[in-house]
């Protein structure tokens, strides 16, 4: 059985760091590109980014780019989003992926984490 499971969201000030971590179970973690997700209220789940299985390369939304970056420890089998320079526009819940393939879209990924809030207060 595949988990995702998100940790490190809650509410900060804008500006202000924080550091997302996703520990996956039951799968080969390495052999999948990993992804993040995050939907503010509405129905529209928004890809934040990504990295390939070896970690050698990470793929980016314009609006988090420079900003956030994505790492991952196939030794721990987690993925990490570090946001910097939060904005209140960041607030959403950030959802965990894992894809077989590369891409940016929902459909892209064939396993979710249940997210972790993240609100920025201006």
């Amino acid at each position: 059985q595949v988990q995702l499971v998100e940790s490190g969201g809650g509410l900060v000030q804008a500006r202000d760091p924080l550091r997302l971590s996703c520990a996956a179970s039951g799968l080969t973690f390495s052999s999948y590109t990993m992804g993040w997700f995050r939907q503010a209220p509405g129905p529209e789940r928004e890809f934040a980014a990504a990295i390939t299985w070896s970690g050698g390369r990470t793929y980016s939304t314009d609006s988090i780019k420079g900003r956030f970056t994505i790492s991952r420890d196939n030794a721990k089998n987690t993925v990490y989003l570090q946001m910097n320079s939060l904005k209140p526009e960041d607030t959403a819940v950030y959802y965990c992926a894992a894809s077989g393939r590369r891409g940016t879209m929902v459909s892209d990924y064939d396993y979710w984490g249940q997210g972790t809030q993240v609100t920025v207060s201006s």
